[in-house]
């Protein structure tokens, strides 16, 4: 909100020295965002591109990727703000988002080079960062709002932790088998009883020395085994995407995880749903955020029934975080099998 360009309230974070008289060179060292591609996939040629105008307008120092995820141009001069944005726009690249508003969209490599993606993250990040244009350029929210874009449970983009929504790619048939491909993971060495069946978060799976057995309706598909055994192991045909909500990392208050709020969505353009959802989320976060107040902390502060009643979503078991615990009811492990 110190400096920006015309018509951009995001973008660019001021930056002066508190003695610019006794390190003239930095007086102003301005830091500007630049939108990254999806998938953080560039040519050559672009990224020499964009160090050229650094060099031409700025310190010539870069972070490529840090926490925030744009391309970060470290240290110009005031003055030089509104030429660097010309250049810079003239050559097809944009300012990414800062301050309260959408923080520029990032994904994992999805579909580009990997085989276990889910659905076209690298699109989905494309169209959210050209349908929420004036949410990502005019800060106009209680706080920050960020969209990570995960084509499986692996998460490469870790965005369960980052993200106020993260859009992890999952499926909801079952597991696809390669039996002879399972024996010959057991006979090239692999201990499948050890390394997969008993890893297996929910004991969905069986190994008798010969066949692998999943009981799919256990799976909760965090991709452990699909990722030990890829030669074995594919994720169902029917693909979506689980969508969570409210992870942050400890800035005013605690760390948060995010949690599911829709267990199961096609994601296939034009991707309505998807936005419909976010609108709704918005607008709650508009009218009942205090300043600096991330989604998750508002959830928090005033309850998870509240937010789902506000938003218009069903409640689902697979938004329980942990079974209920009460001082008056005693369970075990045992019981809960019984």
């Amino acid at each position: 909100g110190i400096v920006g360009v015309r018509g951009y309230g995001a973008g660019v974070i001021g930056r002066y020295s508190d003695v610019p008289d006794k390190f003239p060179g930095v007086a102003h060292f301005h830091t500007i965002r630049v939108n990254q591609p999806a998938g953080f996939f560039y040519t050559s040629a672009a990224l020499r591109e964009i160090c050229d105008i650094w060099d031409k307008y700025g310190s010539g120092l870069t972070n490529m990727h840090g926490s925030t995820g744009d391309i970060i141009l470290l240290g110009t001069r005031t003055e030089n703000l509104e030429p660097v944005f010309a250049e810079l726009s003239s050559r097809g690249w944009d300012l990414g988002g800062s301050g309260s508003a959408v923080r520029t969209p990032s994904c994992c490599v999805g579909p580009g080079r990997c085989e276990w993606s889910c659905y076209d993250t690298l699109e989905l990040t494309y169209q959210i960062t050209q349908r929420f244009q004036d949410e990502l350029h005019r800060p106009m929210f209680p706080y920050k709002f960020k969209f990570k874009m995960a084509g499986c449970a692996v998460d490469c983009i870790a965005s369960i932790a980052r993200a106020d929504m993260s859009i992890i790619g999952t499926w909801k048939d079952d597991i696809q088998i390669d039996q002879d491909e399972v024996r010959n993971y057991a006979k090239n060495g692999m201990d499948i009883q050890a390394e997969i069946i008993d890893m297996c978060p929910t004991g969905c799976m069986s190994w008798d020395g010969n066949e692998l057995t999943i009981k799919n309706e256990d799976c909760n598909r965090c991709m452990h085994c699909i990722a030990k055994m890829t030669k074995a192991l594919r994720p169902g045909k029917e693909r979506g995407a689980t969508i969570l909500l409210g992870s942050k990392a400890l800035i005013r208050y605690g760390a948060l995880m995010s949690w599911v709020i829709v267990p199961f969505m096609k994601m296939e353009p034009p991707y309505e749903e998807l936005y419909d959802l976010v609108e709704r989320i918005w607008e709650f976060w508009d009218e009942h955020g205090k300043n600096r107040e991330r989604i998750g902390e508002l959830i928090e502060r005033m309850g998870f029934p509240t937010f789902l009643k506000e938003v218009g979503l069903e409640p689902h078991p697979a938004m329980v975080k942990e079974p209920r615990r009460d001082p008056f009811f005693f369970w075990s492990e045992e019981d809960i099998e019984k």
